[in-house]
């Protein structure tokens, strides 16, 4: 994906994200949101998997897996949570996922703060 391509997905990630959080506020636990989320990139023909799951490796050993929120047009993590407002260890989760699957951007959105947040995040491997 073109980074204009990857600008219009976060876009169009974000309007839906926007769109959830107009119609519920904030004060829900994330799997509404995560639901909610789904239900509006659906309607919006927005290509994603849910809880998606790729394998984790150390030293060629399969040791566990990772979980996304979100892997949308099959290339952009998104990770969802409902806190009062962002913090670093969520970022950094987040940021491992992008080194994890080997991708070059992300997002994470909030939808607990009095305001929807969402931060871009770049591996800076690329």
């Amino acid at each position: 994906m073109t980074h204009a391509e990857q600008d219009k997905v976060a876009q169009e990630v974000v309007r839906c994200a926007r769109e959830v959080y107009i119609a519920l506020g904030h004060g829900f636990n994330e799997v509404v949101y995560t639901r909610a989320l789904s239900v509006e990139m659906s309607l919006r023909n927005v290509d994603h998997q849910r809880n998606f799951r790729v394998p984790l490796f150390y030293k060629c050993v399969d040791v566990g897996q990772k979980r996304v929120d979100f892997l949308v047009e099959k290339e952009m993590p998104v990770e969802v949570t409902a806190f009062a407002n962002l913090a670093d260890s969520q970022i950094e989760q987040a940021m491992k996922y992008l080194e994890s699957y080997d991708l070059e951007t992300g997002l994470l959105i909030n939808f607990g703060a009095d305001i929807l947040q969402f931060k871009r995040l770049f591996n800076e491997k690329f």
